[in-house]
């Protein structure tokens, strides 16, 4: 047939979904289906894996279907991840040693402090580009090491297999336990601490001061190019792309200029500007990573400003305080005042990460007085998103030198037009959300297009990118910045809560 159609997989924190898109990037048809969240402690986080696996493969099915393809329609399939999310298996039987532990999950916090002692949280950071903290995937699969049962010496004897959820993909549908393809792409390396940002290979030093063998790694490879061929379902499609969501959705921003940034909206909210082929370092609380490498071309680099609780955050509004019974209400109720009552809520549930980087944050309400209602309270939830943002961009701009003039927006917090509203109020710039808001799955469907011939090259690409909607600043700069030193303060009030073995 004539038409050319990519499949992308998005694995991410609460669902996995399969998009197939057509040469114009276009989508065609598409399945989503959520997994469950397990939460084995207090500040404890974990997914069953075999059920991701099982989710996956399923959506693949349903999205073949409503497309109306089968899997010789495809030309590629590209694969994009919640990032850090670590997995062990055994490569044997190719079942999980325990549930994977996701990339908020804090139990390593002890080990990051252990690591740091007498050196500080910036130990690997001149390597890595990342500070040490319980976010990264090298300290849970050290904790994983220490707290299974004979792992350790099962993983020193080659018998163990670690991966972020690329991985664990890439090796289930190249065939698992019957010639699975073990690698991972640069970008979700990166995101280990375990890998040299210049070399792009694993730091021998951190391995052997985390005691992670080697022989339980992936081979590294670049984020766009043929790592094998499917099976199951998808027999004979090559899997071609594999990059960490926000890496993925700066792909499908089509951000490939230095100075070009875009902010993504799901559970976390994840603010990526491209800097160039050279990692920039961060002083001001931001983390240096892989954007994307095409091949054997250079890396692309980003600063990346990572927050932990922005979706997440509307969530616990819906579930845990009733107060809203689905997502999408959030938005009239909290236009039904016209500010947030002198309310602010930071929601440092597992601690601040970007860019503060404080495992002993707790969330906090601030600011309340019997005016205050669940209306203001609404607006707060929103507003927490739009300052965190603010904290990072500022912060971009103290690091890099580049000030943005536009935000490219994506995610599906996007939807609500009061937040993308107050988001350009307080960074004084317009935000932009694309026609395709499915960019994540759109950049793992683009790298896997151009390793293998769909799209030529990035220009091509750059002609796919449609606006859909644009939010210009309203706010004055004085309310601005007045708001701004508010939250500031509320932040100041949510840090040096928690401390080891409490809760």
């Amino acid at each position: 047939m004539t038409d050319k159609f990519v499949a992308a997989i998005d694995q991410g924190t609460t669902s996995s979904r399969c998009i197939i898109f057509d040469r114009s990037g276009a989508i065609v048809g598409a399945d989503q289906r959520e997994h469950r969240q397990i939460f084995p402690k207090p500040g404890w986080v974990e997914h069953d894996a075999a059920e991701i696996w099982a989710k996956v493969q399923a959506v693949v099915a349903g999205a073949l279907v409503r497309a109306g393809l089968r899997a010789e329609d495809l030309s590629a399939l590209g694969i994009t991840n919640q990032r850090e999310t670590t997995v062990l298996w055994d490569r044997a039987t190719g079942k999980p040693v325990h549930n994977a532990i996701v990339w908020q999950d804090t139990r390593t916090s002890a080990l990051c402090h252990e690591l740091a002692a007498g050196v500080g949280q910036d130990r690997f950071r001149d390597t890595t580009g990342l500070p040490l903290a319980s976010y990264f995937s090298g300290p849970k699969a050290a904790w994983l090491l220490d707290n299974v049962p004979g792992l350790r010496a099962r993983a020193e004897r080659g018998e163990i297999a670690f991966g972020t959820v690329d991985s664990w993909l890439i090796w289930n549908l190249t065939g698992g336990t019957s010639g699975g393809v073990h690698v991972t792409d640069v970008t979700n390396a990166s995101r280990t601490l375990l890998m040299d940002l210049e070399t792009l290979r694993w730091d021998p030093a951190i391995l052997a001061a985390l005691r992670v063998p080697q022989a339980m790694l992936p081979e590294i490879r670049s984020s766009a190019e043929v790592y094998g061929t499917a099976v199951g379902r998808l027999a004979g499609v090559p899997v071609a792309a594999a990059l960490g969501d926000q890496q993925a959705a700066v792909f499908g921003q089509a951000c490939y200029d230095t100075g070009t940034a875009k902010n993504t909206y799901g559970t976390g909210s994840f603010l990526l500007l491209n800097t160039g082929t050279r990692p920039v370092a961060s002083k001001n609380g931001l983390i240096t990573t892989v954007g994307y490498r095409i091949g054997e071309q250079a890396p692309v680099y980003c600063l990346e400003g990572s927050i932990a609780v922005t979706g997440a955050l509307v969530q616990w509004f819906r579930d845990q305080l009733g107060i809203i019974r689905g997502t999408d209400e959030i938005e009239a109720l909290a236009a039904s005042v016209d500010d947030n009552g002198g309310a602010y809520i930071v929601p440092a549930f597992s601690g601040l990460f970007a860019p503060y980087w404080r495992s002993d944050a707790r969330g906090v309400i601030t600011g309340l007085t019997r005016y205050v209602t669940k209306a203001h309270l609404a607006r707060a939830v929103l507003e927490a998103t739009s300052w965190q943002t603010r904290e990072v961009v500022d912060a971009m701009f103290q690091d890099s030198g580049v000030r943005i003039t536009t935000l490219k927006v994506d995610g599906g917090m996007t939807a609500n037009s009061l937040l993308m509203q107050h988001q350009a109020d307080v960074l004084g710039v317009p935000v932009i959300r694309p026609k395709v808001s499915e960019t994540t799955c759109l950049g793992a469907a683009y790298a896997a297009g151009l390793a293998t011939g769909v799209w030529s090259d990035l220009d091509e690409l750059r002609a796919h990118w449609q606006r859909d909607a644009q939010w210009s600043p309203r706010m004055e700069s004085q309310v601005r910045e007045r708001e701004y030193g508010n939250w500031r303060k509320a932040v100041e009030r949510s840090l040096g809560w928690h401390e080891e073995g409490g809760r």
